[in-house]
């Protein structure tokens, strides 16, 4: 089985999203600036990580996490991966592809192109992690979800 959270950056929501499916991140709470700065991946996608499956770790479920920046291209990346995964494992029953762009807000919206695409990080850091702080309890909804789909299969 193998999970993928994408979204245009890949170094905020996607970061959550997959930290909290594999339990570095907590469930029931708003997790604090600096457990959010420790994580390897948040806030610090470079220009070379995009399009790149980034491996987060493995879950109770033995399900292997991973993150996608796909820039603004869902409509080709995602049926790639699809069609890719089909190829070598005759079907896609075993891959779940989570887009966890409906959870970024505004404050990490202009905090992420701050720090990521103006490299503005120390103006934009803080911004983007007050953001991911607003949104994680939808975040953690969005991976309950997941999850939810995982165990009932």
């Amino acid at each position: 089985m193998i999970v993928i959270y994408h979204d245009v950056g890949g170094a905020h929501s996607t970061a959550v999203a997959a930290n909290i499916h594999i339990g570095n991140l907590p469930m029931d709470r708003i997790p604090s600036k600096k457990e959010l700065l420790d994580l390897p991946t948040f806030d610090k996608m470079e220009k070379k990580d995009l399009g790149r499956l980034i491996y987060i770790g493995k879950d109770e479920f033995n399900a292997d996490v991973y993150t996608l920046a796909r820039k603004y291209a869902p409509d080709i990346v995602i049926p790639a991966i699809m069609d890719m995964y089909s190829i070598f494992n005759k079907n896609t029953d075993e891959l779940i592809i989570v887009d966890t762009k409906p959870t970024v807000n505004l404050l990490m919206n202009i905090g992420g192109y701050t720090s990521r695409k103006l490299h503005w990080v120390s103006f934009g850091r803080p911004i983007v992690t007050k953001g991911t702080q607003q949104a994680y309890m939808n975040i953690v909804n969005m991976v309950t979800g997941v999850k939810n789909n995982l165990k009932n299969r």
